[in-house]
């Protein structure tokens, strides 16, 4: 339910069931698990409550965490801890250690591509071997959009920020390889969204 007093995503709200579905086939039942961008802490709080077994590391960029802490305080959920900063592009500073997962919504398409390599660079380091990257968002395959409006997203993207925009599985796949993870599962969203499962080697 929206709160006048926390920062709220309708679109978190709509797709949380959904990704949860994909989390409780692919996280390990008990472990550490890495949320990059956690932007209202809809997400983490919702998973956390379901997964009790998992304890959650939310980060998100400097200067962007008083409404998830907010959030979290309010939910009261034992198994996430408090909201940590993260810059990608000065990772590894700050967040290390090894995790048993990592999970990142709708951040690949938001970042500029130097982001996105920093991204799966400081994942294939702080991911133990075994470990699952579920990465959710919109991507392209081969050059195509899988949906007219995603097209339009990936231009409204790129009009804002030209360095941003759906990402290419085409330059996806090669990236994650460099850093040891392979691509496990892609599978379909509501939305015209994907959850894409990486596995550390």
């Amino acid at each position: 339910m929206k709160t006048d007093t926390l920062p709220w995503s309708q679109a978190c709200e709509n797709n949380k069931g959904p990704i949860l579905e994909v989390l409780r086939t692919w996280m390990p039942a008990s472990g550490h698990v890495l949320e990059i961008g956690t932007g209202t802490a809809q997400h983490v709080v919702f998973f956390a409550q379901a997964l009790p077994g998992l304890r959650w590391l939310p980060t998100d960029r400097p200067g962007t965490l008083e409404g998830a802490t907010a959030r979290i305080r309010q939910a009261g959920v034992a198994n996430v801890a408090t909201p940590e900063s993260l810059d990608v592009l000065a990772w590894p500073d700050g967040i290390t250690g090894a995790f048993d997962a990592v999970f990142s919504a709708n951040t690949a398409h938001i970042m500029g591509w130097p982001g996105v390599e920093a991204l799966f660079a400081g994942v294939g380091r702080v991911l133990r071997p075994g470990g699952r990257f579920l990465l959710y968002g919109p991507f392209a395959y081969g050059g195509e959009h899988t949906a007219p409006s995603n097209a339009r997203f990936h231009v409204t993207l790129q009009q804002q920020d030209p360095q941003s925009g759906i990402r290419d599985m085409d330059d996806l796949l090669p990236l994650a390889g460099r850093h040891r993870l392979r691509l496990t599962e892609d599978v379909a969203m509501p939305a015209n969204n994907r959850t894409l499962v990486w596995t550390r080697d």
